[in-house]
């Protein structure tokens, strides 16, 4: 499906983003995990995570629908229903975290995971690998692609240096280590989004953080009772770059998620001069076991040229394509560094981001880690690829709003893996 977006309509009022993904794609599985029925309130109904629930539903959970959310009743921590195959659609986090759980089920299980086109491009060997040094038995297409095969064996605790920041791969280990004997810890090279952990800790499964350490072992069972899932920054920061590079606009974003692992984009709006009100949680030595909310307001207003470094990717990472379209209508330069993870998402977002915001008129370049961007004012407009990636369909779609001519994006129904109601909400905003 193409669609165009036309440029010059200020945004006006109020955003409830979408439910949190991330969040919504663990609730489902830690649901499930739970030796407790879980009530999940605010889950997002989206491609993605509906491809979470389905996991957990083939693995032995009921999941109803009741006032104010889900009921997630699960087979427990134990409890995974064997021989099941599972199609995870396009969702990269069920590919990555889904593993955890199973490789350490009594043994005598199988499980075979698999996807979309997208999902059979994307590596899985970052966590198999060290999931074999637990013990785990798996096997992968070349060795690194799905269809993944896991049977279930006995795990063994063990420490694991993360090569990259990812807090997929971490959250994997951590559930893995529920059921390994001993203890497992996961030493981070930067923070990365810290859901799992938060959830984990609330579930009495005894994780401590040391600085970049986390430590989790093994447990009888989790017990979780509610997760409210706030509204996702990643979403939401679509429309909020979209208020400070189109002129005329003011908006207040209400009901996000104000944890600190995943507002870097915010942080990095505020540096590039954008006009931005409101309250973030700061970074903690603590490992609180909730999610805040807070309330933003921004307006249009100049931007400068930035510099994001590798520290500050991990916290911005799903949000580094809106960093590359602001910095087209900076002032001087903006350079993303130490962003090589962005080559293995739904696509190479380097080179994606690259070639679609240069056919636009972009004064653009793509490094090995990265991307330069040279700020000329602004955008001319055309037409943009999305893809099959939805946050290429967004990037699409702001731009248009922005541009001086509009832009049509071809494959906009891809945003529908995380926003399916970015048009209705993009509506009520420019009445």
């Amino acid at each position: 499906m193409n669609r165009r977006f036309s440029p010059g309509t200020a945004l006006r009022g109020t955003l409830v983003p979408p439910a949190d993904k991330s969040l919504s794609h663990r609730a489902a599985l830690l649901g499930a995990m739970s030796a407790t029925p879980v009530h999940v309130s605010n889950f997002l109904d989206a491609a993605d995570t509906r491809s979470s629930l389905a996991a957990a539903r083939a693995l032995g959970a009921r999941v109803e629908q009741r006032a104010g959310g889900l009921l997630i009743s699960g087979p427990g921590l134990r409890g995974a229903r064997p021989g099941v195959a599972i199609d995870v659609g396009n969702a990269g986090t069920l590919l990555r975290l889904l593993p955890g759980w199973l490789a350490g089920q009594p043994e005598g299980g199988r499980w075979s995971l698999d996807g979309d086109a997208s999902i059979r491009r994307r590596p899985v060997d970052r966590v198999a690998r060290p999931l074999r040094e637990m013990g785990a038995e798996l096997e992968a297409r070349e060795g690194r692609f799905t269809p993944l095969e896991i049977s279930a064996r006995s795990l063994r605790g063990i420490e694991y240096v993360l090569p990259v920041a990812s807090a997929q791969i971490k959250s994997c280990l951590l559930l893995a280590g529920l059921l390994a004997d001993g203890t497992t810890t996961v030493v981070e090279p930067e923070p990365s989004r810290d859901h799992t952990e938060r959830l984990l800790a609330r579930a009495g499964a005894g994780i401590s953080r040391d600085g970049d350490r986390i430590t989790i072992g093994q447990r009888e069972d989790l017990r979780l009772e509610t997760i409210d899932v706030p509204g996702d920054p990643s979403s939401a920061a679509f429309l909020a770059a979209a208020a400070v590079l189109v002129p005329g606009s003011r908006l207040t974003i209400t009901g996000m998620a104000a944890n600190w692992t995943r507002v870097g984009f915010f942080h990095i709006l505020e540096r590039m001069g954008a006009g931005l009100t409101g309250t973030l949680e700061q970074r903690d030595s603590a490992s609180p076991d909730s999610e805040p909310l807070c309330e933003l307001e921004l307006a249009h207003g100049p931007v400068a040229g930035t510099r994001v470094t590798a520290e500050e990717v991990p916290l911005a990472i799903d949000e580094l394509p809106l960093v590359a379209l602001l910095g087209c209508f900076a002032e001087g330069e903006t350079l993303v560094e130490g962003a090589q993870e962005l080559r293995v998402k739904e696509s190479d977002r380097i080179a994606t981001v690259v070639d679609g915001l240069r056919g636009l008129g972009a004064d653009i370049e793509a490094t090995a880690d990265g991307f330069a961007v040279r700020g000329t004012g602004g955008l001319r407009g055309g037409r943009m690829e999305a893809h099959g990636d939805h946050r290429l369909a967004l990037l699409g779609a702001v731009a248009g709003l922005a541009s001086r001519e509009g832009v049509e994006v071809v494959g906009m129904e891809a945003a529908g893996v995380s926003y399916p109601g970015f048009a209705a909400d993009l509506a009520a905003l420019i009445r």
